[in-house]
């Protein structure tokens, strides 16, 4: 049985890694214009897990994620596929990017895009898979 990490870990895990995953998703959305994206996104959640992971075991790391690894690699791999129609809707060439603004309360716009549908997708397959491997991995050690 994996024994807990110490206190100084248990205490910093509980405060690092909610701003890891806050970066996480910085990175994610400011990915298609600037150095970022879903897949280093992903790496970071994953990353802000795996310390969980490895300071309170598997199956904490399993009811704070509240969903199974391979569903969020499902999703992620449908999001990535449904970023491929509005351009053939609109009549453009196959993986077209369209881009829609949606306001925002107190005068802003939003850029929605299907190249951010396409790095949610790929955020959540990244993140997903490198989760289902570690914690298939711990949980291999555990028993």
């Amino acid at each position: 049985m994996m024994k807990p990490g110490t206190l100084i870990l248990q205490v910093a895990a509980r405060y690092l890694v909610p701003l890891q995953l806050l970066f996480s998703v910085f990175l994610l959305l400011r990915g298609h214009d600037e150095p970022g994206g879903g897949f280093i996104a992903g790496l970071v959640a994953s990353g802000a897990f795996a310390m969980y992971l490895f300071t309170f075991g598997a199956a904490v790391t399993r009811d704070l994620m509240r969903v199974d690894p391979r569903n969020l690699i499902g999703i992620g791999l449908f999001l990535g596929m449904l970023s491929i129609f509005p351009a053939f809707f609109y009549g453009d060439p196959f993986l077209t990017a369209q881009w829609w603004d949606i306001p925002l309360p107190g005068g802003g716009e939003f850029k929605f895009s299907t190249p951010l549908i396409f790095d949610v997708g790929v955020y959540l397959t990244v993140f997903g898979s490198v989760m289902l491997m570690l914690i298939a991995l711990t949980e291999a050690e555990e028993h």
